[in-house]
C-alpha cells in the first residue's frame, strides 16, 4: 500500500489545501463530491494539482506537516514544477 500527499486548488494560483491519504482517487472524489462540510468544500477545492507517493504513512504524514509550514511561494513552486498548467491531475485516474 502506498500513501499520497496531495494539493487541491480551485484555480491556478488559487486557494491551496494539503492532505494525505492511502487512496488518492477515492479521497479526491470525496472532495469533489463535497461529501462533508470542510475547508475544501467552502473554497470549492476540487482540482488535484500536485501529489507525491510515499511507501509508509509516517513518511507521508511527515511530508504533509513539513509542506504545511512552507510559505505560499514554495507551495506554488512545487505545484508548478510538477504541473505548470495547473491542470486537474485527477482526470488521469479516471481515463
Amino acid at each position: 500500500m502506498s500513501f499520497h500527499v496531495y494539493i487541491l486548488s480551485n484555480r491556478a494560483r488559487g486557494t491551496l489545501y494539503i492532505g494525505v491519504t492511502h487512496n488518492l482517487a477515492r479521497r479526491v472524489h470525496e472532495h469533489r463530491e463535497k461529501e462533508q462540510p470542510s475547508f475544501s468544500e467552502k473554497y470549492n477545492l476540487i482540482r488535484l494539482v500536485f501529489y507525491e507517493e510515499y511507501p509508509t504513512a509516517d513518511e507521508a504524514i511527515r511530508r504533509k506537516k513539513a509542506m504545511k509550514k512552507w510559505n505560499r511561494a514554495w507551495k506554488i513552486r512545487a505545484v508548478e514544477e510538477m504541473n505548470p498548467d495547473w491542470g486537474d491531475l485527477y482526470l488521469q485516474f479516471n481515463e
